[in-house]
């Protein structure tokens, strides 16, 4: 299931952790650069691969939210919805995502361009409200920053 780039790359990582268990993040994460997300098959693959049982890694899977179990966009957008940027205006930045995207919390566009989540907490209370696209983290927004954030993406990707 995984391409021989990343293969190597597991067995490079075996080499550093002292067990399987140790090994899933890394491993899970791997696949699921490869793939978009990380399918219930490459779940199974992972198990078998670690010798570990198939809950485990579907546990894993389902527990934290930088793994996707569905597919994403290419730009999955996260929104912090927790207290701190829900006071500080998350909630209408959400509805104006929702309107500008076409999309509620949950969902991917037609064009597997763009996805949006609500997120618990993002871990930036002091610059709230706050988004994660991908790997990025934007503070302090307004809708307005928001309509320049998505406008720059849109342009400069060659999708």
């Amino acid at each position: 299931m995984l391409n021989d780039v990343n293969t190597a790359k597991v067995n490079e990582l075996r080499n550093r952790y002292p067990t399987a268990q140790a090994l899933v993040l890394p491993v899970l994460w791997i696949v699921q650069e490869q793939e978009g997300y990380i399918s219930e098959d490459s779940m199974k693959y992972v198990a078998a691969l670690l010798g570990l049982p198939f809950g485990h890694i579907l546990g894993v899977v389902t527990f934290y939210t930088m793994l996707h179990s569905k597919p994403t966009g290419k730009h999955h957008i996260e929104i912090c919805t927790n207290v701190s940027c829900m006071l500080r205006g998350s909630g209408k930045i959400l509805e104006h995502l929702e309107k500008k995207l076409a999309l509620k919390p949950g969902e991917v566009s037609a064009d597997m361009r763009w996805s949006l989540e609500e997120a618990e907490c993002l871990g930036s209370c002091g610059t709230a409200p706050m988004i994660a696209i991908g790997d990025e983290y934007y503070e302090n927004l307004t809708i307005a920053k928001i309509d320049a954030l998505i406008d720059t993406i849109a342009k400069s990707t060659d999708d």
